[in-house]
Formats: structure tokens, C-alpha cells, sequence
């Protein structure tokens, strides 16, 4: 056996880091916008919809709207998933506080009449720049927004079908920003980014989303250009009422949330029959697995590695699409490449056709010869801090800024983006002057046994979200298919929630190794050892730590010379070791993570 004094050590962990207990969090740490999961469910738990909502609000900007329409990164990273097979229904709990919340007025950031002299214009009205507005606006900043659009909203309004966002919750949360006192300019099409410079704004933050959706360059393609639609546009024209129905044969190209939304609508708007072609194999598809589950439900096959190879027509009239028929292999660096399975090419017969195979940033306004600099994507170069471009007064976000994502990432760059204009408006550096995060730990004991907050663990299976009945929702393109979770199923749901921001802090000088606190772990995640390096730490605990993505919470060293382990991935934050610890080495505590935002100027 090596002696502990000829390894490298680990040493102690710093649990002040504020990233060291974010990454325990793993829903948070998952989120875009770094919402605070755990307390907001809390929460709800409680009943305390209003707070939950207003919790949301500061973080991610859109509660109501991302409870209905957001990507989830969260749900993958849940604890749960980690003791049994689904996660908490972390998005639509979001939605039980969007629903349930009462009067918000009075929780409203104040925004001053009198300003502070500086104007920043925001160029798009999507989720960035409406994000943007709501951190700027209590600052005292002028903030205007223009638009082609005859309202706010971009593509939440013109991309997300009224059965998956009713228009009622998407006016509701723009409203709400927009009511604060920003200065609108709908009706206004930007042809033009050298004549928006030449207004002398302050500032500008380029929010115009990526609205170029891909096109298929195949055999066929010109000559039955009146039978094939680019996804986002047709969805687009759906939205604002100049397309009410598609009839005869719908395939639908691609395997994103925009190939679902597409094939669900055109269910919607009278096809005879739709189907969903995609090149890749099912497992992965781009589009989320609900919507995927959703568009199945609804009687919409999902047909996958399928190629497109021609569009066969007749005297310009669309007859159907060839496919070419392959097979997914993996190569030796994981990835997935597809062969020719030997199959024959598939026909199959088609009156439409609806490509959403991609977008890709399209800003054909903007000069190349004003200062902003483009990659090879036609991406704009920014600072990844502080999203500005090589132009130093126009920065980007959302969409338009690193291509097609989620709202929730639109909110993200828009807290980063409102700092960087804080900070250029007040001729402070843009890195330097930002502010710090931070992590505030608070003890939840409340007696010798008692805890602040509820530490059993519920084995409970993720309860199911009720849907409208299919046949009236078909008939309805307007009528919203999930009904979400009630009071009651929200709170039986919210119990599920693990608490992974109350964590497990540890005293080294007040234990006395006694060793309880391995006996009574349910995970077999707390070891005390020889101290070592990693590699060898990891495989001399309990059970050996195999998930190099979580940490290790390593102690200083004890009386026998040894240092208490956990390891934090198979933690499931039930408080048996602080309960069971006779000299309080053990305690828990709740991690309050502070994420700079431009109200941290304020605290």
C-alpha cells in the first residue's frame, strides 16, 4: 500500500466557492438563467405561488411562457433521475406558479420618471430584448424597441403554435416589460444598422432572433416551389392569420421542435395525412422527447433515417419525395455517421412539403463595413462575457447572437447584456467592473431533529399532466393541449423535489469519527480515508465515485489522520447524516447562489 505521504493529497474543499455548490444544484447549474429550482418548488409546496412566480421572474424573465415552451436543460440533470427513471416536472411546476400566482403589482421593480440621460436601443421585440428592457428600465435608461411586428413577443409570437402558447400568457408577459415604460416602434422594419447608428443612441442590442430558415438544394426543388414551405415562415404565416389550411398529403422535413410544431399545426389546419421525415435516427433527434410524444399521440408518424434525395413532380405540381434509406454507425470517436443500409429508395407521396431542418443567422441589414465582423457561419464575433461585438456600442443576444436556441437561453444572454450596457453607459470596463457572484450558506436546523424544510424521501413516480381531449383539440388550432398540473397535482409533484440546495456542510473539528453518519447514508456517498489524489481517492471510498463531472467534497484533515469523502453525485440530501451525528459536525444548510445581474448594483 502507498503511503499517504507519497501521494499528492487533495486538499480541502472550498465550499465559499460560489461554483462549488452551484454544480450540486444540478438542476440550477443546468438552467441557462441559473433559476433557483429547488426554492421556487419549495414554494409552491407551500402554496406561495405569487413568490414562486416573482422567483421565476427575476431569473429567467418569461414563467408563464417557459412553463409551457422551454427545452428543459434542467430535467436531464435532476437528482431524481439518478434513484429512479424521471426527473421532477421542473418546467411545469413553473407553469403551477405562471397560473396560479395572484396580484404582482406590488412586486414590480420601480422604474424611475426621471432618467438617468442615457438611450439604448433594442433592435427586435423577441424574449433578449424585451429581457433586456426589464434590467435596464429600473436603471433609468430610455429604452426603445423597434420592430417589424405590430406587437412584442418575435418569435415566441410567431414560432410557438397558440396550442402549445395561448396568446392570452404570451401578451400577458410582454405586456408586463413592456408596460414599465418601454418606448415602442412597432410597424418599424430595420433595413438598415448604419441608420440606426445614426440616431446616437447610447447603446444597441441586436435581438432579431435567426430567422433564415435552411433550404434543401435537391433535384425537384425549383420547379415545386409553390408545394414546399420553409417551416418558420409557414409557421409564422399561420400565426398571423394569413395561412388557415394545408390540404392533401404534409411531410414534414426535419427532426427539431420546429418540425413538431409544423406537423402539429398542418394536423390542425385540415391535412388529409402527415408525416415527419428525418435523416437521423429517432434517439436523436433534436426535437425534445415530449414534443416528440405529443406530435405521436396525435396520430403523426416519426420516420427516421431518411435522406431526402428528389422531389418528383409533374408539370410543376408537387407528386412526392424520394428518400434515400440509411443506417446509423458509430465511428471510433462516438459519433454517429450515417451509411447506405442497401435498402431501395422510398417514395413517398406528397401535396406539401415543410422544410424545418435548421436556421441559420440572417442579418443582411447589417453593413460589413461598420465595424461589426462576422465568422464563417455569419455569426457576429462577440466577447463571450459580455456579448459585445467588434463595433463597441452594438451587442447581441439571443438568436441572433450564437444561432438557434431556447428562450431560456434568450434570458441568459440578455442579464449578461444589460450589465455590458450598465457598465459602457458609465464609462466603466466592460470585464472588470462586472459584478461578482457570490453564495450565502444558511443553517435549516431548527431543533435537535428539525429541519426548515421537509427531508423525507418521497419515492413517488412522476405524476402525468392532464391533456384537453384529443378529438377537440385537433378541431381547435387555438385550443392549448396541455391543461398543466392543478393545485393539488402540483404540490404532489413538488414533494418529489430532493432539496439539492440544502447541502450536507461538514465541520472537521468537531468530528470525532465515530462513524454514524456512514451507517446511516441510504447512498453510501460519505467515506472517511487516507487522503490521495483524485483518481485514487475516487476508488477507495464506499462505493467508488465514477462521475468525474460532480466533485468531491474533501474535509481537512482529523484527529486520525484520515479525511472525510463525499461524494456528492449519488447524494440525495435527506439530512440522516446531521440527524444522526451526535456532535453537529453534520449540518444543513441552504446554498443561496447570487448570479450578477444589473440589479445586483442595487443590493
Amino acid at each position: 500500500m502507498v503511503s499517504r505521504l507519497a501521494v499528492v493529497r487533495m486538499n480541502p474543499t472550498n465550499i465559499f466557492d460560489p461554483n462549488y455548490f452551484h454544480k450540486v444544484v444540478d438542476c440550477q447549474w443546468a438552467c441557462p438563467a441559473h433559476t433557483p429550482v429547488p426554492e421556487y418548488i419549495r414554494l409552491i409546496a407551500e402554496g406561495r405561488y405569487t413568490e414562486a412566480y416573482m422567483l421565476n421572474w427575476d431569473s429567467n424573465v418569461f414563467p408563464g411562457i417557459l412553463g409551457r415552451t422551454c427545452d428543459r436543460p434542467c430535467e436531464p440533470a435532476c437528482r431524481r433521475v439518478r434513484t429512479e427513471e424521471k426527473p421532477v416536472a421542473i418546467c411545469r411546476l413553473k407553469r403551477v406558479a405562471a397560473d396560479n400566482k395572484g396580484n404582482i403589482e406590488n412586486y414590480m421593480p420601480h422604474v424611475p420618471t426621471q432618467k438617468n440621460g442615457k438611450r439604448v436601443a433594442l433592435l427586435g421585440a423577441g424574449p433578449a430584448s424585451l429581457a433586456v428592457a426589464r434590467d435596464l428600465l429600473p436603471f433609468g435608461y430610455e429604452v426603445h424597441i423597434f420592430d417589424k411586428d405590430a406587437k412584442g413577443g418575435g418569435m415566441m409570437r410567431s414560432q410557438i403554435p397558440a396550442f402549445r402558447l395561448p396568446e392570452s400568457v404570451l401578451d400577458e408577459e410582454v405586456d408586463l416589460i413592456l408596460n414599465m415604460g418601454v418606448r415602442t416602434h412597432f410597424g418599424y422594419e430595420i433595413t438598415s444598422l448604419r441608420s440606426m447608428l445614426e440616431q446616437n443612441f447610447d447603446a444597441y442590442f441586436v435581438g432579431t432572433g435567426a430567422p433564415l430558415g435552411r433550404n434543401l438544394d435537391l433535384p425537384g426543388r425549383e420547379e415545386c416551389d409553390d408545394h414546399i414551405s420553409i417551416g418558420i415562415n409557414w409557421l409564422s404565416s399561420v400565426a398571423f392569420g394569413h395561412t388557415d389550411s394545408i390540404s392533401g398529403k404534409v411531410i414534414v422535413l426535419g427532426g427539431g421542435n420546429t418540425a413538431m410544431d409544423c406537423c402539429r399545426t398542418a394536423k390542425r389546419l385540415g391535412a388529409e395525412s402527415v408525416s415527419v421525415v428525418v435523416r437521423s435516427a429517432f434517439e436523436v433527434m433534436k426535437a425534445s422527447e415530449w414534443e416528440k410524444e405529443d406530435a405521436m399521440a396525435e396520430g403523426i408518424p416519426i420516420i427516421n433515417n431518411r435522406p431526402p434525395k428528389e422531389f418528383v413532380h409533374e408539370n410543376g405540381k408537387l407528386k412526392g419525395v424520394v428518400f434515400e434509406c440509411v443506417k446509423p454507425v458509430q465511428g471510433e470517436d462516438g459519433r454517429l455517421r450515417y451509411e447506405p443500409s442497401g435498402e431501395p429508395d422510398v417514395f413517398m407521396e406528397a401535396d406539401h412539403v415543410l422544410m424545418a431542418i435548421g436556421q441559420d443567422n440572417h442579418c443582411p441589414w447589417v453593413e460589413r463595413d461598420i465595424g461589426i465582423q462576422f465568422d464563417k457561419w455569419d455569426c457576429p464575433i462577440l466577447d463571450e462575457e459580455t456579448l459585445q461585438s467588434t463595433h463597441p456600442k452594438v451587442f447581441f443576444g439571443g438568436d441572433a447572437a450564437l444561432g438557434p436556441e431556447n428562450i431560456i437561453w434568450a434570458s441568459a444572454h440578455a442579464h449578461r447584456a444589460a450589465i455590458s450596457i450598465h457598465l459602457l453607459c458609465q464609462d466603466k470596463d466592460l470585464k472588470h467592473d462586472r459584478p461578482p457572484e457570490g453564495v450565502n450558506l444558511i443553517s435549516q436546523k431548527m431543533g435537535v431533529h428539525e429541519w426548515s424544510y421537509d427531508s423525507e424521501h418521497d419515492p413517488a413516480k412522476r405524476y402525468l399532466v392532464p391533456h384537453a381531449d384529443k378529438k377537440l383539440a385537433l378541431a381547435d388550432i387555438k385550443m392549448e393541449v396541455e391543461l398543466g398540473f392543478d393545485r393539488a397535482l402540483g404540490a404532489r409533484e413538488a414533494q418529489r423535489c430532493l432539496n439539492c440546495d440544502v447541502q450536507t456542510v461538514f465541520t472537521d473539528n468537531l468530528c470525532i469519527e465515530c462513524d454514524a453518519c456512514v451507517d446511516i447514508c441510504p447512498m453510501d456517498c460519505i467515506s472517511f480515508t487516507d487522503n490521495a489524489e483524485e483518481e485514487d481517492l475516487r476508488l477507495q471510498l464506499m462505493a467508488p465515485a465514477m462521475n468525474t463531472e460532480q466533485d468531491l467534497y474533501v474535509s481537512g484533515e482529523l484527529e486520525t489522520g484520515r479525511v472525510m469523502v463525499k461524494d456528492e453525485d449519488v447524494c440525495v440530501h435527506c439530512g440522516l447524516c446531521a440527524e444522526r451525528c451526535p456532535t453537529n459536525a453534520w449540518d444543513m444548510q441552504k446554498s443561496v447562489l447570487h448570479i450578477p445581474q444589473l440589479g445586483s448594483y442595487a443590493q
